[in-house]
């Protein structure tokens, strides 16, 4: 048999390049699994990097001075603002945790006071004491904390944290700098015969993506901000900037996130109310800032980002929170997006 006629081998002889983005594509999802653990620094530098770096292309095409330099100002600025809130946040923040955890044990004996009126709860034969039920609950949080393996397993996370910012740091001015090249060797992993309609695709996912990004960060500034408007300056409500900083952050968690941090306002407010006014005033405020969100602004910020069934997103989110954790739920809702998006232009009904 001549050479010419020696058909090829090779790991991926026989497969269609179909299947072999497929076996691709489960294999790398198999490999992040595995560590999972490591993750989170790379994919919080990729986002901030990959929003940045729109900005960054357009000052050095515009100036024709090199990229290294608006690179290198990109990171030292959103360095700077990091260690800016770090130093003037971080203790105060600490401050009204506390204070806020103490108020939620005292509105909790409260609350059971009051739906007891007083009197222990019979429950299943078992008489149960509403303040015996709270000094349990807080003696059972400081015995854990007390224990020696439990104090270092804290300490050893207090580490695996700062390790996790400086790693986080790092990989941001590495990708600000060279983000690009990872990109393409990215596209690498696609057969040639395919990379068009790879390119074709991430041409419509690339806006999405970033309007997505952008518009959550824009949500988390309103929220944060109208949150601390109605909670300190209408309300009058105690530990009103933590409770606003929960607020903010909890929008990028779809629906659980905001819906725990009103449950959590709800009980402070109802420790510190003076009267059905106030609760109902609470009640309104609450309804305002979400349809505020929901109705105005992150259809605004969001477009097309905002095109999810609130079913797939409640879906995606509890998938890439027990898969990936917090990667997962950061993700969740791009990978989302981009098989949607994707979907929608193979199949051609991308509008």
């Amino acid at each position: 048999m001549r050479g010419a006629d020696v058909p090829r081998v090779g790991p991926l002889a026989g497969l269609s390049d179909g299947r072999a983005v497929l076996l691709a594509i489960i294999a790398i999802t198999l490999f992040l699994y595995s560590i999972q653990i490591i993750l989170l620094p790379f994919v919080l530098a990729g986002i901030v990097a990959y929003v940045c770096t729109p900005l960054i292309d357009a000052l050095t095409k515009r100036t024709g001075l090199p990229r290294i330099i608006f690179a290198v100002l990109t990171f030292v600025v959103l360095a700077g603002i990091g260690a800016a809130t770090s130093v003037l946040a971080v203790q105060h923040l600490a401050i009204e945790l506390g204070r806020t955890i103490r108020e939620l044990r005292a509105t909790l004996d409260q609350l059971l006071r009051q739906a007891s009126g007083g009197q222990p709860i019979h429950l299943f034969g078992y008489s149960i004491d509403g303040n015996q039920i709270v000094q349990s609950m807080n003696g059972r949080v400081q015995d854990w904390i007390a224990q020696p393996n439990h104090a270092a397993l804290l300490a050893g996370a207090s580490f695996s944290i700062v390790m996790g910012v400086v790693l986080t740091a790092v990989l941001l001015m590495w990708f600000l700098a060279d983000g690009k090249s990872v990109a393409r060797g990215l596209l690498w992993i696609v057969p040639p015969l395919r990379r068009r309609i790879v390119m074709q695709i991430w041409s419509k996912v690339d806006p999405v993506l970033k309007r997505y990004f952008v518009g959550v960060f824009a949500i988390v500034v309103y929220a944060t901000v109208a949150a601390y408007v109605g909670l300190a300056l209408i309300l009058g409500l105690h530990h009103a900037l933590l409770l606003a900083l929960m607020t903010g952050i909890a929008e990028t968690l779809p629906i659980v996130g905001s819906t725990a941090v009103a449950i959590i306002a709800g009980l402070v407010s109802l420790h510190t109310a003076t009267g059905i006014m106030s609760i109902v005033a609470f009640a309104l405020y609450a309804t305002a800032l979400r349809l505020s969100i929901d109705q105005a602004v992150a259809p605004l910020v969001l477009g097309r980002a905002a095109n999810l069934h609130p079913v797939l997103i409640i879906f995606c989110f509890l998938a890439g929170a027990i898969t990936f954790g917090i990667t997962g739920v950061m993700l969740s809702v791009p990978v989302a997006l981009t098989v949607k998006t994707a979907l929608a232009t193979v199949y051609g009904e991308d509008g």
